[in-house]
């Protein structure tokens, strides 16, 4: 993620999925998914407070890459690899995915967890600010995935709309805000951020381009597909 000195995971306002639901979808998760340096990840998630996707999400990411045949998938944001181990696993061996963080600790972390995970090979890891890098990058890309300082949500959007390629994915993680966006006057974690959240998903959800639907699973998973 851009997050150098923003908040971890904001309070839950609205829970999309019941609690029960969630646990059920988990009792069902294909126990192929499971892996040791994954479960490292998630416990240093659990331990710091750091915002990562989760197992449903990350199966989710998975899945929706394979079926569009990714190969190339570049990240807004993208912490110590969570998600891009997902991502990896998806694009195989000749598909790359191209990871940003603000925080050089993150990318040692990545290279140490995905280096063990045999995944490192097929990662791009570089550190600074993602809508910086991203024009640094030739394109197009399979997917755009989306997950940065959310005041920068409609910025990214602008910035990777036109570089997916016919028939890609942009993909976007907390689209539903903690319940923010359905809720009249919320407190913010951050001034603006989720009038930020609620235009980039007005954005979207208007592009002719692009089909769009959110996953209500975690916090709102935003999935848009270009068509043209």
């Amino acid at each position: 993620m851009n997050k150098l000195h923003t908040p971890r995971t904001p309070p839950t306002i609205l829970a999309p999925v019941a609690p029960e639901i969630e646990r059920y979808l988990h009792q069902l998760t294909d126990p192929r998914t499971d892996d040791p340096v994954l479960r490292e990840m998630e416990q240093r998630a659990r331990e710091n407070e750091f915002p990562i996707v989760g197992r449903l999400v990350g199966v989710f990411l998975k899945q929706l890459a394979a079926m569009i045949g990714a190969r190339r998938v570049f990240e807004f944001g993208s912490g110590y690899g969570y998600s891009a181990f997902w991502f990896a696993q998806a694009v195989g061996e000749p598909g790359e995915v191209y990871c940003t963080d603000g925080d050089a600790e993150n990318q040692v972390l990545a290279e140490d967890y995905l280096g063990r995970a045999g995944l490192w090979g097929r990662i791009r890891f570089q550190v600074g600010v993602a809508q910086e890098i991203f024009p640094q990058v030739a394109g197009p890309f399979d997917i755009c995935y989306n997950d940065v300082d959310k005041g920068d949500y409609p910025e990214v959007w602008r910035l990777a709309r036109e570089r997916i390629r016919p028939g890609g994915l942009y993909i976007a993680d907390n689209a539903l805000w903690y319940g923010r966006v359905a809720v009249e006057n919320p407190v913010d974690v951050v001034p603006g951020w989720t009038e930020a959240v609620m235009e980039h998903n007005r954005l979207i959800f208007e592009d002719p381009e692009f089909e769009t639907f959110v996953n209500p699973v975690r916090d709102g998973v935003l999935v848009a597909r270009r068509l043209r």
